[in-house]
């Protein structure tokens, strides 16, 4: 990337930036929109709407939480396969060339240069927003306490997954086991580290955003074919919320 180039930045989207409650609620994989800079990457348009995209229904019930609890939301307006919000500049997985049994050619072969400029466009403007948010708040004597928001496939690699909410941690699983302990008898099949864990490098933004500070945070990821619908949405949402307000009681 030369000096003279200009670079279109994509910070965070913030909603409900004065909401009172403590919860900040993040949603890294929001969009499936790849800017025109980089056109399709190489992809039919029916991948674009996929899930290696994006997270199917993890912004319209991110939303939905937001609403329900009185909480800031902050939501990334790119798609994870130009860069993927949660992986630090360094992972393999920041620009994918292959998500599950699909290649993405427009990720193949990139130059220092142009991982710099995705870097500079798309993940900086989204944590820099994001930790805005947060300094903001523990300026005011407010601290955040971070939950982020995915959806996971109902199949992967074929292989079919009976958990339907998952919680997830890092090295402060403080919050993710009060979340556990306040879901008992939600009717959902709620699993510790799974389908995903810190081992398999999705805790980025906790690890950057919440842990220097001490914040409570818990990553959730609910199975997509839960809250296909905006009615699918709601109810997860109205199910969720009051299992997310009881977890973080525990937390003045």
């Amino acid at each position: 990337m030369s000096g003279q180039e200009r670079v279109v930045r994509y910070p965070a989207s913030v909603e409900h930036a004065d909401a009172p409650s403590p919860v900040l609620l993040v949603c890294e994989h929001a969009s499936n929109v790849i800017p025109a800079d980089w056109g399709t990457l190489g992809l039919a348009g029916g991948l674009l709407t996929s899930h290696i995209a994006w997270d199917p229904g993890a912004l319209g019930l991110a939303r939905a939480l937001a609403q329900r609890l009185d909480a800031t939301l902050a939501h990334a307006p790119v798609s994870r396969l130009v860069y993927d919000c949660n992986r630090p500049p360094d992972a393999a997985g920041a620009m994918t060339t292959r998500s599950e049994m699909h290649d993405v050619p427009g990720n193949t072969g990139l130059t220092a240069a142009e991982k710099l400029r995705r870097v500079t466009a798309v993940y900086l403007p989204f944590h820099d927003t994001l930790h805005g948010v947060i300094a903001d708040r523990l300026a005011r004597g407010r601290p955040a306490v971070i939950v982020t928001v995915h959806s996971f496939t109902p199949t992967w690699f074929g292989v079919p997954r009976l958990v339907e909410l998952g919680v997830i941690h890092d090295t402060d699983a403080r919050l993710a086991h009060a979340v556990v302990a306040a879901a008992e008898g939600c009717g959902l099949n709620v699993q510790l580290n799974a389908p995903y864990s810190a081992s398999d490098d999705v805790t980025h933004t906790l690890k950057l955003q919440a842990l220097p500070y001490g914040l409570a945070n818990v990553m959730l990821e609910v199975r997509n074919d839960l809250i296909a619908t905006q009615a699918g949405e709601a109810a997860m949402a109205d199910r969720l919320a009051p299992i997310i307000t009881r977890a973080v009681a525990q937390f003045p």
